[in-house]
C-alpha cells in the first residue's frame, strides 16, 4: 500500500472510529490529568484547612469553598479509581461531563475566593487545555464557550453586590480569549498528533502485514531456503529446504550447518572461491537430488563482499523439475528421430524375422542351425520391443490425474493381475489409516506397477524358485505423503549398478531393454510421485513410490 493511499483512508475514518481512536492514544493523558485533578482540589482543601492563604481561599464564602472541595476531591478520587480499571474506557460524551465538573467546581473556587483577582481563574485553562486534547473540535470548542460564559456569568453577578467594575469585566475577556485560544490551539496540534499517530499506526500495521506475508511466502515456497550466519548457526530455513535437505533437526532455532556435512562442505567452498558451482547433491540420505546456489545477503549493488563475515543466503532447489524439462525435450527430439527411423528399420526387420521362419521351417536342417535361427528370432523380437518401448516413450499422452483410494486400488490391481499371471502377491499395510489418498494417473499408476511387479517376480522365480512379492502401503510420518513399496525376494542391485538402474537402456539381462524402468520413472515424475530402490529393514529388495499430495494441483 502506498503512503498516500494511508494517509487517505486515515483521514477518511468516521468520527466515531476517530474520537475511539482518540481514546486510545490519549488514554495515558488522561489518567495523568486524574492525578492532576485530585492533586489539586487535594491541594486546595489542604491549604484552606490549614489556613495557609487565608486572604484568597474562600475569603468571601468559606462554605461554599469547603464543601466545593470537599465534593469536589471525591469525586474525582472515585474517578481516579475507575480509570484504574483498564476495562473502563471513557467515551467523549463522558470526558465532556467531566471537564464540564472541573470548570463548575473552579469557577466555585473562583466565587468564593473573591473572584478573578484571587488568580484561581487560570487554572481553568489547564482544565480548557485538557479538553482540547481529549475531545473533537465540536466539543473542545463548546467547553471552552461554556468555560466562558461561566467566566463571565461569575464576574456579573460578583458586580451586582460591589457596582459594575470594568477591570474585573476586561479580566474575564482577556481569561475568555485565552481560554478560547489556548483551546483552538491545543485542539489542532493535538489532531495533528494523533493523525500522524494514526498513519504511523497504519504503516506498521502495513509492514507488519507485509512481513507476515513474507514469511509465508517463505514457508511455502517449493524452493527451499537457507539462511546461516557466519559462525555456521542457522537463522531462517522453510519446509521445502528441510524435506530437500532431509534436515535432522525439526527446531529450526537450533539448526546448524554442521548437521549436514555435505552442505557445510560446500559452503565453505564457496566462501573461499565463490564462482565455483556447486555440484547436485543428495544430503543426508535425502531421496531427492537438489542443487545449490548461494549469495552473501550482505552483498549491495556494484560490491561484492565474499571474504567478509556476514549471512549467507542457500538456495536448494529440487533438480526433478530441472531433469523433468530435460527429458521432455530429450523425448521430443527421440520421437521426432524415431518417428523418421521406425519405418527403415522395421522393415528390414520384419524381413529378417519371416526369412529366420522360414529357415527354421526347413527339414534340411540340423540342431546347430535350428540354434541359430532361434537365435536370430529372439534377438529380433527383442529389436522389436525396443522399438515398440521407444516409440511408447516419445508418443506419451500428457498426464490426467484424478483423485483416488490407493488401498481399494491396490487391491483390485492385485486380483486384475492374479487372474492372469501365477502368483504370490501380498498386500502389507503399514498404518492403520482407513484413508489414503493422491492424485495420479491410474492408467500411468498401473503401467508403472505393472512393470515393477513382472521385474520382481521375476526376480524372485530366480532366487527362491516361486514367484512370491508383497506391496506395503502406508504415510510417510514426516511428510504426510502416501507411499507404495513393491518388495521381491531376489538377489537385489548391485551397488556398481544402483547408479545406472534408472537410466534408457541399461540391464543387467541379456534380453531386457533396459528401457522398463526407465520408463516407470519418467512415468512416476510426470504424476510428480518419486521411484527409488531401496533396502528393507531386512536386507530385501524394494522399489518405493513416494506419491503427490492428494491436495497439489498439476
Amino acid at each position: 500500500m502506498k503512503k498516500s493511499a494511508i494517509f487517505g483512508q486515515t483521514r477518511g475514518l468516521s468520527k466515531i472510529n476517530m474520537t475511539q481512536a482518540n481514546i486510545d492514544l490519549n488514554y495515558p493523558l488522561l489518567r495523568i490529568y486524574a492525578y492532576y485533578r485530585l492533586g489539586l482540589s487535594s491541594l486546595l482543601l489542604l491549604m484552606f484547612s490549614s489556613d495557609l492563604a487565608p486572604n484568597v481561599l474562600g475569603r468571601d464564602d468559606s462554605s461554599l469553598f469547603i464543601y466545593t472541595a470537599t465534593i469536589y476531591t471525591t469525586l474525582n478520587f472515585i474517578t481516579l479509581i475507575t480509570l484504574w480499571q483498564r476495562r473502563f474506557t471513557p467515551s467523549s460524551q463522558q470526558i465532556f461531563t467531566l471537564l464540564l465538573a472541573d470548570s463548575v467546581a473552579l469557577i466555585l473556587f473562583v466565587h468564593a475566593s473573591g473572584g478573578l483577582g484571587s488568580g484561581l481563574g487560570f487554572l481553568l485553562l489547564v482544565t480548557v487545555a485538557a479538553g482540547g486534547i481529549f475531545l473533537r473540535t465540536q466539543l473542545s470548542s463548546a467547553l471552552a464557550a461554556f468555560t466562558t460564559l461561566l467566566i463571565f456569568a461569575e464576574t456579573l453577578y460578583s458586580s451586582t453586590s460591589t457596582g459594575p467594575d470594568s477591570r474585573s469585566l476586561f479580566t474575564a475577556g482577556v481569561l475568555g480569549a485565552l481560554i478560547f485560544g489556548c483551546a483552538l490551539a491545543l485542539n489542532y496540534l493535538s489532531t495533528k498528533l494523533r493523525l500522524s499517530a494514526l498513519e504511523a499506526a497504519n504503516q506498521a500495521a502495513h509492514a507488519a502485514h507485509l512481513e507476515q506475508l513474507a514469511q509465508l511466502i517463505i514457508e511455502r515456497m517449493q524452493t527451499g531456503i537457507v539462511v546461516a550466519n557466519e559462525s555456521g548457526q542457522v537463522e531462517l530455513i522453510n519446509r521445502s529446504a528441510q524435506s530437500l535437505l532431509n534436515w535432522p533437526r525439526k527446531n529450526s532455532h537450533e539448526a546448524r550447518l554442521a548437521d549436514i556435512e555435505e552442505l557445510e562442505e560446500h559452503v565453505r567452498l564457496w566462501q573461499t572461491h565463490p564462482h565455483t558451482r556447486a555440484p547436485s547433491i543428495k544430503a543426508n540420505n535425502s531421496q531427492h537430488e537438489v542443487r545449490l546456489r548461494f549469495a552473501n545477503l550482505s552483498t549491495t549493488a556494484g560490491e561484492s563482499n565474499h571474504g567478509s563475515a556476514s549471512d549467507t543466503l542457500i538456495f536448494v532447489e529440487d533438480t526433478r523439475g530441472l531433469h523433468r524439462e530435460a527429458q521432455n525435450l530429450k523425448l521430443a527430439s527421440l520421437g521426432r528421430l524415431t518417428a523418421s527411423i521406425a519405418h527403415e528399420i522395421r522393415n528390414p526387420l520384419g524381413a529378417i524375422s519371416h526369412a529366420g521362419q522360414l529357415l527354421a521351417e526347413s527339414p534340411e536342417l540340423n540342431k546347430a542351425d535350428q540354434r541359430l535361427t532361434e537365435i536370430i528370432e529372439t534377438n529380433t523380437e527383442r529389436v522389436n520391443q525396443i522399438i515398440e518401448n521407444v516409440l511408447q516413450l516419445s508418443r506419451r499422452r500428457p498426464t490426467r490425474p484424478e483423485p483416488i483410494d490407493l488401498r481399494p486400488w491396490v487391491e483390485q490391481f492385485i486380483l486384475d493381475y492374479r487372474e492372469n499371471n501365477s502368483c504370490e502377491l501380498q498386500l502389507i499395510n503399514a498404518g492403520k489409516q482407513a484413508n489414503i489418498q493422491t492424485r495420479i494417473d491410474t492408467s500411468h499408476l498401473s503401467q508403472v506397477l505393472t512393470n515393477l511387479t513382472d521385474n520382481g517376480l521375476r526376480h524372485s522365480q530366480q532366487t527362491i524358485g516361486e514367484a512370491l512379492l508383497s506391496y506395503e502401503l502406508g504415510i510417510e510420518s514426516e511428510t504426510q505423503l502416501p507411499y507404495l513399496k513393491v518388495i521381491d525376494e531376489g538377489e537385489g542391485i548391485s551397488l556398481d549398478s544402483l547408479a545406472h538402474i534408472f537410466e534408457p537402456f541399461f540391464t543387467t539381462e541379456a534380453t531386457g531393454s533396459g528401457l522398463g524402468l526407465y520408463l516407470s520413472k519418467e512415468l512416476c515424475e510426470a504424476n510428480h510421485a518419486n521411484l527409488n530402490f531401496q533396502r528393507t529393514d531386512d536386507n530385501k529388495s524394494c522399489f518405493r513410490i513416494d506419491f503427490a499430495h492428494p491436495d497439489r494441483m498439476f
